[in-house]
């Protein structure tokens, strides 16, 4: 399959009705996690680097890595994808690599932490969709903020989208899918008490909206991981994510994209921990890093499967991998 946009991809799955998981990687072994496990489930996937993740593989590394996932994964429609782009720069790095979509996160200042101001937000956005468009390239952009940190990304606070903005800022930028803030957070501590996502808001967004829904720090943090974690010496106590059953009423309500990052990192976190405990004479990194990749594998077949994504990689035209690897120069 070719590189495809997100906007094709999340077109897809609100014909549909499913959910499909954005992923996000920094390195060789969770980009092939990803995509054996899109192979195995037949699912369209997007793969996604955070500016931060692309500076610490010196950005072309882990570039040329995703596109290689387009061709390894020929029969699987592949969104290469940039989380949180905090700047138009950052958008056109993402864009001159190849990524085939980006998010402009306009709703924080370029620091990544502190909230901007809504005509901020419009005009930062407005300059990445003139320049992403120009190009073929879908754009992301992010309406209310969310509380947590992860990967330098975040506000401490959440502030809810409201219905009404989100139209208004859906309009005057002609964004391709828009990240609303309903409840969740980034990170593995996501919530003390009950698990409180505004339900209504997200019906009344959609009701005013047309286009996809996206939703961010939506890790479940399963308690098996945390527990594996912890076994083996981690120290992660407090932990909280969104239970499946609420983003998969989520979905239900016009949610289309799902941003999964802090799961992968307990999945491999705990697989590595386990090695390290269980055999302290391993010294070579494939015999800790392919356990860690088997089990990201394994977690996203899960997601894959609870998000009603598997199966659907067959309602995309494939080419062949002839044709792929034409069409990058192999």
């Amino acid at each position: 399959m070719p590189l495809v946009s997100t906007k094709q991809i999340l077109e897809e799955a609100r014909k549909k009705s499913y959910g499909v998981g954005a992923y996000n990687v920094n390195n060789m072994e969770q980009v092939q996690a990803i995509m054996a496990a899109a192979k195995e489930t037949q699912s369209p996937v997007i793969i996604q680097a955070s500016r931060g993740a692309l500076r610490y593989s010196n950005f072309t590394y882990l570039g040329y890595l995703m596109k290689a996932a387009v061709i390894e994964g020929f029969d699987i429609p592949v969104a290469m994808h940039l989380d949180h782009g905090n700047s138009l720069e950052s958008a056109v790095e993402a864009i001159n690599l190849g990524f085939s979509s980006v998010m402009i996160d306009g709703s924080l200042l370029e620091d990544g932490k502190t909230v901007s101001t809504y005509d901020y937000n419009v005009k930062v956005t407005n300059l990445v969709v003139e320049y992403a468009h120009a190009r073929g390239v879908s754009v992301e952009a992010e309406i209310g903020t969310l509380s947590g940190i992860e990967d330098g990304v975040g506000s401490g606070k959440i502030h809810l989208t409201d219905p009404y903005e989100a139209k208004k800022f859906v309009s005057e930028t002609g964004i391709d899918s828009l990240a609303i803030a309903v409840g969740t957070s980034h990170g593995a501590y996501k919530f003390k008490g009950s698990v409180n996502l505004d339900f209504n808001v997200l019906k009344k967004i959609r009701s005013l909206i047309d286009i996809p829904i996206v939703l961010h720090g939506a890790s479940s943090v399963p308690k098996e991981l945390i527990n594996e974690v912890n076994k083996y010496g981690g120290r992660m106590m407090g932990t909280s994510g969104v239970p499946i059953s609420s983003l998969q009423e989520a979905i239900k309500l016009g949610v289309s994209k799902i941003n999964v990052d802090t799961d992968g990192r307990l999945a491999i976190t705990a697989a590595i921990r386990k090695v390290f405990t269980e055999a302290p004479d391993k010294f070579d990194p494939r015999d800790y890093l392919g356990p860690a990749r088997t089990a990201l594998t394994n977690l996203i077949i899960t997601k894959m499967k609870d998000f009603g994504t598997a199966g659907h990689a067959k309602d995309y035209f494939p080419l062949s991998l002839e044709d792929i690897k034409r069409q990058y120069n192999f």
